[in-house]
């Protein structure tokens, strides 16, 4: 046993090698010529490069991927061989492959709670995780494609949240004893990833922490991975956890979906999401794309003699006109007015007397500047006379010419609406928390902060200003209160998501009046492309008052509607014909 242990530890480090695979197959008596493996992991094959006996078939073997997918060689003990085979096809992988060997693994010290964890194996698992792929621009994955896990496939594992059944988080993992014989008794871990709008906290290390114990029941001895470099939240955790690096090489074919880690680092990867998913769809129908000023989201398509100016979706196809009706709130609610259109009641800001008469007329309102976007100076569902004017105070700093509107509970239903027709829609949630009787309601915060950032390239996160102060206060809790475990508190009451809300796709169940509304609202406006705002008492129903209308939505918001397709579709109506088949 001892001998073991120590021979265990002398190669815990040394990367794998259809070399070393084959003398330890020889040793054990299974044979000694390893058979190539590639197992399909629904979104494309891994290939495990210690398993294939020279650089020339592992070459072939990548340029065989099928087209949509994405293969990924693992293992790769000399790269520059396989590259020189097919160096215009093929690149080496910017990722570090990472490993646990089980022996160092500690237990979790606290239990994180809220949610469980169990195996994907419904439709309607399959559609849920992959609806959290979307939201991470990661590809889809088909379970019809999957390598049976008699023949030694992966299994993909979910984290459904316990209160409201959603899926928030999943990961892939690989049993190398079940998949190829593997005689070092590894498994790996692939496409681990946890909703942005997640409140749980640890649901992506209870999952990494859930297979290491899984396989570690089942005998194996260290866990592999492989992340982005570049990927410091990620790294961070796996240091955490106790991961180390391991000196070996990954492989991919260069596609469509790969191009970013090939091309290096451009003026594209300085766009915001926003300007980035335009771009990205821009590309693929092989329009070009210059870059005018990446910080600001500016940039012209071209195509078939055609130029098209943007600034993310906001083109030269809305007039200056257009774009002043929806920045001034007033000249908003004057428009849509006369094409009787239902609206809150709203006049301007003016001396204290008629603000305060205002607020008693109407119980509660809601104050913001007239010409404002972001949820930036917005304050909702103000009661008294000294938050109405510490409200207006606020919103006079982003605008002079401060809104009052009436108060109108329900949610907030953003409308997208291209070409005059409706392409999305969501429910948009304020910033929400989820006690642990643990930490302060100023650290969940900032926790949930690094997870919006991280997913929203930096555009959403929740800030630690008045308007939360004013709603902690408002629920009766401060900054540096505990909340206590499992307990759910909205920490601001705007549903704007670059304060931290998140959105609920409602498309396929939204009511025929809700998008005939929003459709007319566009049309008073005269504006192909425009995001409109509702308060709803439900989405399925018919009730509506329209509180705005945004000139530059974000297409990035509604995965995993084609919003940035039929953006360009409404820019160069013909692109669409350059697209390949996907046959």
């Amino acid at each position: 046993m001892k001998a073991h242990r120590l021979e265990q530890r002398l190669r815990r480090h040394h990367p794998p090698s259809y070399k070393r695979l084959k003398q330890r197959l020889a040793r054990g008596a299974r044979g000694s010529t390893p058979s190539p493996q590639a197992i399909h992991c629904g979104w494309g094959r891994l290939l495990l490069g210690q398993t294939y006996p020279d650089a020339q078939t592992l070459a072939q073997a990548l340029l065989e991927e099928d087209r949509g997918e994405r293969d990924i060689a693992l293992y790769v003990a000399a790269p520059q061989q396989v590259l020189a085979y097919a160096p215009q096809q093929l690149f080496l992988d910017p990722s570090d492959t990472l490993r646990v060997n089980f022996s160092d693994y500690r237990q979790a010290k606290r239990a994180f709670r809220g949610f469980r964890i169990r195996r994907a194996s419904s439709s309607a698992d399959w559609q849920g995780l992959n609806a959290l792929y979307s939201q991470h621009k990661m590809l889809s994955v088909d379970p019809e494609r999957l390598t049976p896990a008699e023949d030694g496939g992966p299994t993909y594992w979910l984290a459904e949240d316990s209160h409201s059944g959603a899926i928030i988080g999943g990961v892939m993992g690989l049993d190398h004893h079940k998949a190829f014989s593997d005689p070092e008794q590894g498994c790996s871990l692939w496409c681990l990833a946890v909703a942005a709008n997640c409140r749980r906290p640890g649901v992506g290390e209870s999952l990494v922490r859930h297979l290491i114990e899984h396989y570690q029941s089942r005998g194996r001895h260290h866990l592999d991975l492989s992340v982005l470099h570049t990927n410091s939240l990620a790294k961070r955790l796996y240091d955490k956890l106790g991961f180390r690096e391991l000196p070996t090489f990954a492989l991919k074919r260069k596609n469509g979906f790969n191009e970013p880690l090939f091309v290096g680092p451009g003026d594209y990867d300085a766009l915001n999401p926003y300007a980035r998913i335009i771009v990205d769809e821009a590309l693929r129908r092989g329009i070009a794309v210059d870059v005018a000023d990446a910080q600001s989201g500016l940039f012209t398509l071209t195509h078939g003699g055609r130029q098209v100016r943007c600034r993310e979706s906001l083109s030269d196809l809305t007039s200056a006109v257009s774009m002043t009706l929806c920045q001034d709130k007033t000249l908003t609610h004057r428009c849509l007015a006369r094409a009787g259109l239902k609206q809150p009641t709203q006049r301007l800001a003016s001396d204290t007397v008629r603000n305060h008469t205002f607020l008693a007329e109407h119980g509660a309102v809601v104050v913001k500047p007239a010409n404002g976007e972001q949820g930036q100076g917005v304050a909702v569902d103000i009661r008294t006379t000294a938050a109405l004017q510490q409200a207006i105070d606020n919103a006079r700093q982003f605008d002079s010419n401060v809104v009052l509107e009436s108060y109108h509970a329900g949610y907030d239903l953003r409308v997208l609406v291209i070409g005059y027709e409706v392409v999305a829609a969501a429910v948009r949630h304020p910033a929400q928390i989820i006690g642990d009787g643990q930490h302060s309601i100023e650290a969940l915060i900032e926790t949930q902060s690094r997870r919006r950032q991280a997913a929203t390239g930096g555009e959403s996160r929740i800030p630690l200003d008045d308007e939360t102060e004013r709603t902690l206060g408002a629920a009766g809790y401060r900054l540096d209160s505990i909340l206590p475990a499992g307990q759910h508190l909205t920490v601001r009451k705007t549903a704007n998501l670059h304060t931290g809300g998140h959105l609920e796709d409602v498309t396929a169940s939204l009511h025929p009046a809700l998008a005939e509304a929003a459709v007319q609202a566009a049309r008073a406006l005269q504006i192909p492309m425009v995001g409109i705002d509702l308060l709803v008492p439900d989405a399925q129903g018919p009730d509506y008052v329209i509180i705005e209308a945004n000139e530059r939505a974000g297409l990035a918001n509604h995965a995993p509607q084609p919003t940035a397709e039929r953006f360009i579709d409404l820019l160069f109506p013909h692109s669409a014909d350059t697209l390949p088949s996907k046959e």
